[in-house]
This record gives structure tokens, sequence and C-alpha cells, in this order.
């Protein structure tokens, strides 16, 4: 790439002159800085075993000893972390845990066993010593390098992201949920040995496991909520307490040191170096830096909270999966300080409950997500396994610790409200009354671009999110004016989701490809620019906005539109998107009008949920006759959706796709697709109609387009 074709790319998005100057005044200092430690580090052995330097203790306790800080810790330390890990120990918190307690004791045993899962992979052996410099899939080792000199894409099919995972080390907390349930002290032995193997193999700031703060933040994280588990036990002596302190300061000064900001455009990166500095300087106000850390990671999540939520509740990262992520890191982070009598005003409180109206808006009438953009299953905490579209444990949380019955999602509540809120929150939860999914309406996101159309068991999101980020993108997809749709319980049409992002670099761009979603691909280009060979590059030629949304008692109705084909060689085109809800007739009517001049190639794309059979649907009378119509079908239930084209387009063919619902797994599916070519402007109308098991479609569908003929 030339360097204007470089520029170009940097300023991208909304990115002002003076934000350009300030970032790149930034990232001279930081190369600057990089220097001065690579020098510092090259007089070490490079990949020696050198553990980290001892921790820097506060004076009061560096006076008290090795002995003394033992005593201090195991009886608690000089802050608490979460409610539940504080109660574990306890008889009230064992009773809470009897039910699941069995099942927690096999998870640690095998994790004691070297046995865990990993992402999507499923279940993976790590042999007698784990080797933590290792990619588990492929075997691809890498070397201890110096942190910022660490090649992460390597073209070889290794995955950087699942070696991370890895070394987030959130099975660890796995292991110390197991011990709180009565695992034995062998657990704590386990915990303790593989901590100490971990420091030995990652020297500070060599290899790739120091190459991402946010990946040093979020194992530093993991360690703190294990320690609180395994703290009390007769295997923590003096040296391991010290051991473990040096590496959590050692985390905490790599962090500090190199935080992922940017005047141009800050995402989660940033977010969770700040949640693992303040996480640090709260839980540890035993070491010299805790103070700082915390006083300065607060300041700069709170404002990051303004910046990066948007106004009705939504990441700004165009990414359900990263909403996810960030809703933890905010609310997780909150949570921590008030347990520790940190004061956070109450509107940063009332930011965050609208990231779980958000949620809630977007979860379908089955509990589960959307896979909108990115979702790559990252957790801040693990406190239970969590498919990537499992989101609902996030509103149980707020349910309890905002008292509102429209986030319960289950009688049962899931174990992070234990975790986070103790066995009080948990009793608080099961005494509010969950509202019916029939109350959920259809609800309208501007700033998202996100709008649903929905009742009763009907489900339908029009995506007009843009690329993120202010426009820079990282974690959205070619989904602009996309739909998914479900019904009965049932999804029928869905985002195929992300699968990699490195390790395979040609099924990474097809995942987030135009042709992979369910909207309007022109001349077979992309809406906005993505180069396979840049996985995290995501133009904004775009620009997707809703025009309007409108709802009353019989209809509900959104419209959007965006204009990446506007730079087509044979003329410019722009897409709009109505979607029409009829409560009454219970389907959605969608109408799309391509704007514009010159002939052009238009493919309309319904890309099927996994699981599901599309096939031809036969025409029955004199209102189907000559429509090309596809059913969706759940054989499981029998359950369908008719996809039928009103103005009669035919030549519908059914074309292979993958879909992924956690990251590294995939499964084919199938996508029904529409193409002709036409001359711009071109409208085009699509019934999408929801069939019970047992019901003739064919005469529905028969039945519903007379109505539609007939006004």
């Amino acid at each position: 790439m030339g360097i204007r074709g470089k520029i170009r790319r940097a300023l991208r998005g909304e990115v002002g002159l003076g934000a350009a100057a300030l970032e790149a005044g930034r990232r001279g200092l930081v190369a600057l800085r990089l220097r001065g430690e690579r020098a510092a580090l090259s007089a070490r052995a490079r990949g020696a075993s050198v553990p980290p330097p001892p921790a820097r203790l506060a004076p009061e306790f560096a006076r008290a000893g090795g002995a003394g800080l033992l005593e201090h810790f195991r009886g608690g330390g000089a802050a608490r972390f979460f409610k539940g890990f504080e109660e574990a120990l306890t008889p009230a918190g064992r009773e809470h845990l009897a039910p699941r307690a069995e099942a927690l004791r096999e998870e640690g045993r095998a994790i004691a066993g070297r046995r865990w899962a990993l992402l999507g992979y499923g279940e993976r052996e790590f042999g007698g010593r784990v080797d933590w410099l290792r990619e588990p899939l492929t075997g691809a080792r890498w070397p201890l390098d110096f942190h910022a000199d660490v090649a992460l894409v390597r073209g070889d099919g290794s995955d950087v992201r699942v070696l991370w995972e890895l070394n987030r080390l959130g099975h660890l907390v796995a292991l110390g949920r197991a011990y709180a349930a009565g695992g034995g002290e062998s657990l704590a032995e386990e915990f303790f040995a593989q901590a100490e193997s971990w420091a030995e193999q990652n020297p500070p700031g060599l290899g790739p496991n120091w190459a991402c703060a946010m990946e040093a933040a979020l194992r530093a994280t993991n360690l703190l909520a294990a320690l609180t588990l395994f703290r009390r036990s007769p295997a923590l002596d003096e040296r391991r307490l010290l051991a473990l302190l040096a590496l959590l300061d050692a985390h905490g000064r790599h962090v500090r040191r190199n935080l992922e900001y940017s005047y141009i455009a800050a995402g989660n990166h940033y977010l969770s170096d700040l949640a693992g500095l303040l996480w640090l300087g709260v839980c540890l106000p035993e070491l010299a830096a805790a103070a700082g850390w915390r006083d300065f990671a607060l300041r700069e999540l709170l404002r990051e909270l303004d910046r990066q939520v948007l106004p009705d509740g939504a990441s700004w990262e165009a990414s359900t999966g990263y909403h996810r992520l960030v809703t933890e890191l905010f609310l997780y982070s909150l949570l921590l300080c008030r347990e520790n009598g940190v004061e956070v005003a109450e509107r940063h409180w009332r930011r965050v409950r609208s990231m779980l109206e958000y949620a809630r808006a977007y979860l379908r009438p089955d509990g589960r997500a959307p896979l909108v953009g990115d979702t790559d299953g990252g957790r801040v905490l693990p406190l239970a396994a969590r498919a990537a579209d499992d989101h609902a444990y996030l509103l149980a949380v707020g349910a309890a610790l905002f008292r509102e019955p429209r986030f319960k999602v289950s009688d049962q509540a899931p174990e992070e409200v234990f975790w986070l809120l103790g066995a009080d929150g948990a009793r608080v939860y099961g005494g509010l009354e969950a509202a019916a999914v029939s109350s959920s309406r259809s609800e309208a996101f501007e700033h998202a671009g996100a709008c649903v159309l929905r009742e009763r068991d009907l489900y339908l999101l029009l995506s007009a999110s843009g690329a993120g980020l202010g426009g820079r993108g990282a974690h959205g997809h070619n989904d602009a004016l996309s739909i998914e749709v479900s019904a009965f319980g049932v999804s029928f049409v869905a985002d195929p989701g992300t699968y990699v992002y490195t390790g395979d670099l040609p099924a990474r761009h097809a995942f987030r490809s135009t042709a992979y979603h369910s909207t309007v691909e022109v001349d077979g280009a992309e809406q906005n620019t993505t180069p396979e060979a840049a996985p995290f590059h995501i133009g904004d030629e775009a620009r997707p906005r809703l025009l309007s949304f409108t709802s009353d008692g019989r209809r509900d109705a959104a419209a959007a539109e965006h204009y990446g084909y506007e730079r087509l060689p044979a003329g410019r085109v722009t897409h709009r998107r109505a979607v029409t809800f009829d409560r009454r007739a219970g389907c959605w009517l969608v109408e799309d009008a391509l704007e514009g001049t010159g002939e052009h190639v238009f493919r309309f794309v319904f890309h099927a949920a996994p699981g599901r059979l599309v096939r031809p649907l036969a025409p029955r009378g004199s209102q189907t006759r000559g429509r090309a119509a596809v059913e969706v079908v759940d054989e499981a239930t029998g359950a369908r959706l008719v996809v039928a084209s009103v103005e009669g387009f035919e030549g519908v063919t059914v074309e292979p796709r993958w879909s992924s619902r956690d990251y590294g797994s995939k499964v084919e599916t199938a996508a029904a697709v529409w193409a002709l070519r036409a001359p711009a402007p071109l409208a085009a109308r699509w019934l999408l109609l929801p069939v019970r098991a047992g019901e003739d479609a064919a005469a529905r569908l028969e039945s519903v387009l007379g109505g539609l003929a007939g006004g």
C-alpha cells in the first residue's frame, strides 16, 4: 500500500486534524518509550526463566514481613472482592453452592488433570506441564521476543486469539469455584503450580503473552478472583504469596506502561486495560502503586463510559458480542467499586443500566442474542460457561442489582448473580416476578442503528449499525440493512457470526462479507472496504442510518438506508429498506428501493440460521402462481418461515453458506438468493411469513398475499 493509502486508512472515520495531530505525537512518545524498555530488557537473558522482580509493597505492608503479610491475606486482606467470592468459603456460601457442588468439583478435577474447554473448540488436553507459549490447535510456538516485536499474525494457520484465551487463565477461576464447593486441597496445589509455571515461562515484557496489554489486564482479573478463593488454603505460604504479588504487580506495571489508548478511537482494549488496573488498585492496596492505578483507572473508565456508550445504551463498536464484553467491563468494575466504598456517581450507574436495556431489546424471544458484528466469546470474569450468543445472564445481574423485574430472565438465578452479588442478591432475584415475553415491544435505537419489530414470540431485527468506533471500524461487518427473524421460539434468518480472526484470513473475510448477510449485494461489491489481508480494517463507505420508526396498535414500521454502493463503476446506487410488521397478520413486509443509475446485478440474500432446511415452496393458487417462494424449515418442530417475492421475481437459488455460534466452530448453512440483472432504480418487496407446525404454508401464503393485493 502506498503512502497516500496508508494515510487514508489511518484517518478514516470521524477524525479531526487536532485528534490526528495528538495521535501522531502519542505514537512518537510510545516509540521512544518502547526503545527505552527494549534497552532495559536487553540486559536480561532473553528466553531465560527470569522471575518478575519482587512486588513493590506499600511501606506499612513491607514492614509487616512475609509472615505478617500471609496472616493479613488469610484474614481477608485490606479490600473485598465480589460478595459471592467472600461468602463462598462460609457455611452459608457452601449451602448455596450445594446443588451444583458435584458439577463444580467434576470441572475442577478435569482442570487438575490439565483438561478444559477452550472457546468453541471444545475440551482440550494440555499434557503434564502446560506449555503457555504453544497455541494448542496447531502446535505453533511463539518465541520470547520483546513484546512489541512479537509477530501476532504468522500466516501458518496459528491463531494468537486462541493462545491468548489459554493465557487469560479463566480456567483458574473455575478451579477456585470447585475448591469452594469442597474440591479439596489438591485443587489449591494445582492453582499454585499453574500460576508458578506461567510465571516461569513468561518473563515480564517478553513473548506473546505480554504483547497486548488487554490480555495482561484480563489475566490479572482472573488471578485476583482465583487468589480470593484460595487465600485461606494451607497450601498458600509466604513464598507463594510473595510470588503471586510480584506477578500481579508486574502485570499492573506492564499495563500502565502499555495502555492501548488512542486519540482517534479507543475501544474495548483500552477499557480492559483500565478495568485490570482498577481491579488491581482496588483489590491490592498492599502494592505501592495501587492507589495511583485505582484513581487513574476509575477516572478514565468513567470518561470512556460517556464516550464509548452511545446515548441509547449500545457500545460504539457495532457488535453485540463486544457489547456483552463492554457491559461486563463497566458493570463488574462499578460493582467492585461499590463493594469497596469507592464512590461512583448515580449518572454512571444509569448509563450502565441503559446498556442492559439495550441488551434486553435485542435479545430474541428464546433469550439468545443476534450475533451482529464480531463476537469472539471474550469475557471479563468467566463465572460460568457461556455460548457467544448467551447474554441473558447480564440481565439477571441487573435484575437483582436494580430490583428490575423486566430484566428477570428465568426462575433460577444464573450463577453470576451469586458470585457477584452474594446470597442476598440471589434472594432478591428469586423474589422478583418476571415480566412476560409478550410485554416486549418494538423499539428503535437511532444511535446504535438497530430496530426491533416484535410482539410475543415474533421477532425481527433490522440492523443499520455503522462500521463502529466513530466510523473507523474494527469489529463491524458488511451487514448494513440486514435482518434477523425468529418466531415460535425458533431462529429462522440469522447473522452468520464470526468464526475466526487471523487463523484463516479467507474465512474471516467471508464471514464479514455482504454476501453472508441477509441484505442486498450489488455487482458483487462489498458495502464497505474490507481487505482480506487486514482482518480488523473496515471502511466507512456505507454510513447506514435509520430514517424512521413508527408504531401503533396495528403496525410497526422502520426504514433505513446506506450509501455503500455509491462508488460502483456501473453507476451509483443507494439502498433503502423499509420493514412493516403487521401484528394482526403476524408477518413482515420488507421493501427494498435501490435508487441510482446504470445496470447492475442485484442479489437479495436471506441467510438461514444453523440447523434450518431451505427449500422451494410450490405455488397453490392465483396469488402465488408465478411468484418464487422458499420456506426455511425447523425440522425438529415443523415450524417454518416463508420468504416470498411479492413482485414475482424468479430465479431463486439455495446457496451454501457457513455459520458460527462460537469462536472457532462452524456448521454448514444455506441462503436463499434471488439474483437478477436490471437497471436502477429497482423496487422489490418480500413477504416474511411465519407458519406454525401443521399449518398449510402455501394456503396461508395465498391468503396473506391476497390481503396485500386488496390493500
